[in-house]
């Protein structure tokens, strides 16, 4: 069953120039084949790149341990370097009628 995914981090790095370019490529092979997409937002001010990734759709999980797992075990160096913060939203497709879970 998909559950509705919802992610959203923050990156911070030094300024150096085309941070969001970076943390898309980041993102996408991160989450090749998982149906997520993402928005972002990029800032930078006194010398630092700021980026929010709002990132959301349909995945396999279950919950958000699941999801830090799955992350944990896929992530790459950069994307843990850059990380200053997360939360995250999982919800799992209910069986039975949309309203109640359990009919």
């Amino acid at each position: 069953m998909n559950s509705e995914t919802y992610l959203d981090f923050c990156f911070v790095r030094e300024a150096s120039g085309h941070f969001a370019t970076e943390i898309h490529e980041i993102l996408t092979d991160l989450f090749k084949d998982i149906r997520l997409n993402w928005y972002l937002d990029e800032k930078s001010k006194e010398g630092v790149e700021i980026v929010v990734a709002e990132v959301k759709g349909m995945s396999r999980w279950n919950s958000e341990e699941e999801t830090i797992d799955y992350i944990e075990q896929h992530a790459g160096e950069k994307f843990w370097e850059y990380l200053q913060g997360y939360q995250m939203y999982v919800y799992p497709v209910k069986r039975g009628c949309g309203s109640c879970g359990s009919h």
